[in-house]
Formats: C-alpha cells, structure tokens, sequence
C-alpha cells in the first residue's frame, strides 16, 4: 500500500483530522547516516544514473550506447553469495533541491495555487530510487555498472504535512532498507528547511528490480547486512511489506470472488436502483443525490517521445506516475465541484515497460465514495497501431478528499460493481491505517 496522509486538511472530519495529528507526533524519523556523505544537487542525479549505465544524453545515440552494454554480461554474478554484502549506511544518499537559494528552479515545480506540484515530487523520488540501488550494487571492478535496475512497485508514501512550500529548499534522504535475491526496498525521506531546520515532508517505500544489462533476465543484488537492532526491525518490516503484498494480489476480485459482505453490499445497490414502477430487472432509477460511474470519468492521450525517456530509453517512471496523479486529480475535482486533497495513493505497480513513441492512454474513474472522500481509479495502457493491440501498463487509485460531501457513485454493471468493491477495499484499507496509527500514537 503506498500511502499518502496529509497532517491537517480543511474541513477535515474528526476522524481523519485525528489520525492525521497522530501520524504527524508518530511520523518516523531517518537514521543518521550523513556523516561523511556529501548531497548532491537535484539535477545532477539524473546525470550520475547516465554515467553508471553508460546512456548517451543524444537520442540518435542510444541505440550504440546499449549495444554496448551487451559486454557488461560478464560481470554479472552466478550466484548472489558471490557479491560482496553491503551495509544501508553504503547506499546512503543526501539530494537537495534547492527552491529556496535557486529561483530559477521554482517554475518547473509551482503550481496555480502556490505549493509544489506533488507530481514533480514522485518523479524526483524515482529516480533517487534507482540511484540509491546502483550505490547499493556498485560494481568495483567496472565504472560501468552491468545491472539494470527499474522501478517494479511504488509500495507507500507517508506525508506528513499538507503544503510543500515553492520558496523553501528541500532535501532528500534515502538507502537500501531491505534486500531480496534480485529485488530491493528502498526508504527515502523528504524534508523542507523552516527557520534555518530541515522538518519532515514526507516518507517513501519503493520496491526497485534488477536485470541483466539488456533487462531482459532477473540479477542478483548485493545482500544487506544489519548493524544495530534498529537495522534489523528496518529489516524485519520489509520482510513483513513484501507478505503483505503477496497476500493483497492473492485477494484481488480478477483472482477470486467477492466476500459474502461484499455480495450483500452489491445486491443492496441494485435493489436500491430498481424502478418500484416496473419492479423489472432492467429498469434501474439512479437514487437521489447520485452518479452513475459510466458517467465520472475522464481520459487522457500521450505521445511517448523521446524527451521523457529514462536511462534505459522507455519512459520513465516517474513521468507516467505524474501524469496519471493529475488526471486523477482533476477528475476527483470535476466530480466534487472543488479542490481535492491527496489522501492516499495504492499500490503503483509497473507491470510493463512503454516504449518510445507509443501511445499512452490513461482513464480515471470515480469507483467510490464516501462523505467527501472520493476514491478515484486510473488505468493506464499503451496502444500499438501496428498490432492494434492494447496492453496495460500501470494501474493507479487515488484516495482525495473533497472540501464538502460528495454525491454518491453508483455501479450499473457487474465489470462497474467489480471496480466499486475494489476502490472500497483500498478505502477501508486506508482509513485502518489510519486509525492504527492513532492507536499506536495514543497508547501508554
């Protein structure tokens, strides 16, 4: 689950608005790992990432630059126990972004109302992500390194304050939390200096892949070792997220069928629909104060070119998660008739790369509701014109919520209620945690 909640939202209602202090007194802090480590500039991590994998910044290039990489095969690791361990202060790195001291910086980060664009904030993330892991991996018999490493899943973000200021510098924390055979989990923490003090933004979990040098096959990573107890509960934890993970794919409605409650819940929404004229099957009413879900939806069209590209020449991640957070933005604001509130973001999983020059098209859709929070799911697929074929390549949901109370979405199909259920399970998921974290703050 990645999840976003915001410190103090207006209008808020009294059970977010305690769960949301909560998390801000229980709000986890860094280890300190600076010493001896000095930050790097914003701009410049893009062009380290290059620099490993030997990228070309020219488009015409790249078809070389990657053939080149084909030789890196040799350094690969047979086996994961060939690679030396690593510990997370290795992969340890500072990132400054500095809004406050450059200017000149503030224009690709502002928006309308005077606060960051928390999108361009998820594309800095991802590429410190894959930064942190080639740190982790650093292959010292080569500058170069042999592995490909990419985003697999965005697991969770935790935010601890509603606005991120377009005039203060920021700064980004981050490294290795935990290791599997080719996978890895990656902490990274963003702060925003106040009054001369960095205060903590927000937390974020990534899960990063790595693959051979043409990212076709799997890799092994250096393990993680742990150096004091507060490293092994890091550890522990992530050894727990990926459980979680397992057993929330396992549960997904495309692999099993609805829950006796969850049956119930539908069949009360047609019964509530039904025309009490006609008392027929087909006649449905749409109830007072509701919108049917065929019709809260909006969709969007990208062209892939190259100028959004990643090192590896596809897109990059980060592009497609910013795209995808304001289309769904502005649906949740179309459908509630004022300005949202990110509350929560779920599961961004990577399930197949886009190509340069691809079509890209994505489609939010309102599929619950509640009071004013609007759950708000984002489909995301490209279009091949020479196959005609369509093939899904992310799916995002969105957890915002309104200034005051929502109509309520209303499914009409057995596909729509399938979707209503799911946008429900990603709700209550959400709200849990929320009041967990209250009991966890609140408890002697």
């Amino acid at each position: 689950m990645l999840v976003l909640r915001c410190c103090t939202l207006w209008k808020a209602p009294s059970l977010l608005a305690r769960a949301l202090t909560s998390m801000t007194n229980g709000f986890q802090s860094p280890p300190d790992m600076s010493e001896g480590h000095l930050p790097i500039h914003v701009n410049n991590v893009r062009s380290r990432l290059r620099a490993i994998v030997g990228a070309s910044t020219n488009w015409s290039d790249h078809v070389q630059a990657m053939h080149e990489r084909k030789d890196l095969h040799v350094l690969l690791a047979k086996q994961q126990e060939d690679l030396p361990s690593r510990k997370m202060s290795d992969s340890y790195i500072e990132v400054i972004l500095p809004l406050g001291s450059e200017p000149e910086l503030r224009e690709k980060y502002l928006n309308v109302h005077n606060s960051v664009r928390f999108g361009r904030i998820l594309e800095d993330l991802d590429s410190l992500g894959v930064l942190i892991c080639y740190t982790h991996t650093m292959h010292e018999a080569s500058q170069r390194s042999p592995l490909s490493i990419v985003t697999a899943l965005v697991d969770k973000i935790d935010l601890c304050k509603k606005i991120i200021y377009p005039d203060c510098d920021i700064k980004f924390t981050g490294n290795v939390s935990w290791v599997g055979k080719t996978s890895m989990e990656v902490k990274m923490h963003m702060l925003q200096l106040h009054d001369g003090a960095y205060s903590p933004v927000l937390d974020a979990t990534f899960v990063m892949v790595a693959r051979d040098p043409e990212n076709k096959r799997p890799a092994f990573v250096n393990r993680l070792i742990p150096e004091s107890p507060e490293e092994e509960e890091i550890l522990r934890k992530g050894e727990l997220n990926k459980i979680r993970r397992v057993d929330f794919s396992t549960a997904s409605l495309l692999k099993m069928a609805p829950t006796a409650e969850e049956r119930t819940i539908i069949h009360n929404i047609f019964l509530n629909t039904l025309d009490t004229r006609t008392v027929s099957f087909r006649s449905r009413v749409l109830p007072p104060n509701s919108i049917w879900m065929e019709d809260a939806k909006l969709k969007g069209l990208e062209i892939c070119h190259p100028e959004k590209r990643n090192i590896f020449n596809r897109i990059f991640g980060g592009f497609l998660m910013r795209k995808a957070f304001e289309l769904g933005w502005a649906t949740a604001c179309s459908y509630g008739g004022s300005r949202p509130y990110v509350v929560a973001v779920d599961d961004i999983m990577f399930q197949r790369p886009v190509e340069i020059g691809a079509l890209l098209l994505l489609s939010a859709q309102v599929c619950y509701t509640e009071k004013n929070y609007i759950q708000i799911r984002v489909h995301s697929e490209v279009y091949d014109s020479d196959s005609r074929e369509h093939k899904t390549t992310n799916i995002f949901h969105f957890t915002f919520m309104s200034e005051r109370e929502v109509p309520q979405i209303v499914p009409k199909t057995y596909g729509e209620s399938m979707l209503y259920l799911d946008g429900k399970r990603h709700f209550s998921a959400t709200m849990k945690e929320t009041r967990e974290a209250e009991k966890t703050t609140t408890a002697p």
